[in-house]
């Protein structure tokens, strides 16, 4: 676990090929290879055979807000195992904070339009999705394979666009230095024009997981 001394954003920056974007709006890093083929590979058949809708909070009365397959990833699985010892390697998290992790599934034309990951305080669904566990802090999402067009990642208010590539990770603070969320944080997970898009994502909380 980090040293209570020590932020995740310092430890990340420690980490070979970690990469940092260079703004002050946000906490926001990259790093090409992370998940190794295999790993990749073994977690792409997990998402097919368990994929459903994907669901979301509040779509604000858009049916096609988010449009893409979801698949919950069970904690005894031996591929999910070796993903959450590599995560929790690298950002020092207390795993008991950490929301089960799930894998996406984006067919051409699927997409999630732009989104936070984190409750908005006050919003309709902020008490029963934060009551327990708290918000959300860190995103990690990982993209499993490469994609024959379309399928970046945009986050606007920064003015960056992330390819998919498989294996690597990106990952984001939700939070402001204050404590407060960041809605310089809001992306874009933009159609899919040829092939299939898979990817990983791991949240955390700001108590341990509670479901």
């Amino acid at each position: 676990m980090i040293p209570t001394s020590e932020s995740v954003a310092t430890r990340l920056a420690r980490h070979e090929g970690m990469q940092r974007l260079p703004t002050p709006r946000a906490e926001l890093f990259q790093q090409r290879g992370f998940v190794p083929p295999d790993l990749c590979a073994a977690l792409i058949a997990l998402i097919d055979a368990g994929r459903r809708p994907s669901t979301i909070a509040d779509d604000n009365g858009d049916l096609y807000f988010r449009t893409s397959e979801t698949c919950d990833l069970a904690a005894d699985l031996s591929a999910v195992q070796r993903f959450e010892a590599l995560l929790t390697q690298l950002c020092g998290i207390d795993p008991a904070h950490g929301e089960p992790l799930q894998g996406q599934r984006y067919a051409e034309g699927q997409e999630f339009k732009p989104h936070t990951d984190y409750f908005t305080p006050g919003g309709r669904d902020y008490d029963t999705y934060c009551a327990q566990s708290g918000n959300r802090t860190w995103t990690f999402m990982i993209y499993l394979n490469d994609v024959a067009a379309g399928g970046a990642t945009r986050f606007k208010v920064l003015d960056k666009t992330f390819q998919p590539e498989a294996g690597k990770l990106l990952c984001w603070n939700n939070r402001l230095p204050s404590g407060g969320v960041n809605p310089a944080t809001l992306h874009h997970g933009m159609k899919v024009r040829k092939g299939v898009k898979y990817v990983i994502t791991k949240w955390y909380r700001e108590n341990p997981w509670r479901g």
